[in-house]
């Protein structure tokens, strides 16, 4: 999996490297420039880590994804597994003697439509949960079930105005439900467990599918009798 992750080079080295350039020649505004850049670098890794042992942990992971991508994959799932659920339902309820199958095949189309569009709109919302998570853990928990309805209408909108529109108001409500529970869940764990703002994929894939897939057993066993 690609995180487009580029761990974070030292200090050290790099100021070392600067050094080692002058008397070449070179301009003295280009290397100012440079030393600034490196400055800025500096202070953006410490602000990122809470401490030097957080920073070599997350240089150690094998197999790192930011923030932005959890959350768009976590969205990625949400967008998929529970409205199958909910279609899984509605067609093993009315069209076990039907022969209007045409309507899976709509079905499968908005589910796609679903999944898209909770991993694009995931990455939006990682970038914004990034920034809470740096709140207090009561502001973030006040915070985070509006975030999740939020993307939950987003998501479950935009899949469910392909149900003759009125679905999108149906689809908003439900998903803005999920939203509100699997957001926070999901978030208080990745602040336990990501460092900087990296969550190793191992970490990562049973969190995410264990909510999403819970979140998708409650919804079946609660219209299926």
């Amino acid at each position: 999996m690609d995180s487009n992750f580029t761990r974070p080079t030292s200090f050290a080295q790099k100021g070392f490297e600067f050094a080692g350039g002058f008397g070449c020649g070179d301009d003295v505004e280009t290397r100012l420039n440079d030393l600034l850049a490196i400055n800025r670098q500096s202070a953006e890794e410490k602000a990122l880590f809470a401490s030097q042992q957080e920073r070599v942990e997350a240089e150690l992971m094998e197999t790192p994804i930011k923030t932005d991508q959890a959350f768009a994959l976590f969205g990625l799932m949400l967008g998929t597994f529970p409205p199958l659920a909910l279609f899984t339902k509605f067609v093993y309820l009315n069209l076990r003697n039907s022969d209007d199958y045409w309507v899976v095949a709509l079905l499968l189309f908005v589910n796609l439509v679903c999944a898209l569009s909770g991993y694009f709109s995931g990455r939006l919302i990682g970038k914004i949960v990034a920034e809470i998570e740096k709140y207090s853990w009561t502001a973030m928990l006040l915070i985070l079930p509006f975030i999740g309805i939020l993307w939950g209408i987003i998501s479950g909108g935009a899949g469910g105005l392909f149900i003759f529109v009125v679905g999108a108001i149906f689809g908003a409500i439900i998903a803005a439900m999920v939203g509100a529970i699997a957001l926070p869940a999901f978030t208080i764990l990745h602040r336990l467990l990501k460092k900087g703002d990296l969550i190793e994929r191992d970490h990562f894939l049973p969190l995410a599918l264990g909510i999403t897939l819970v979140i998708s057993a409650i919804l079946l066993g609660t219209t299926i009798r």
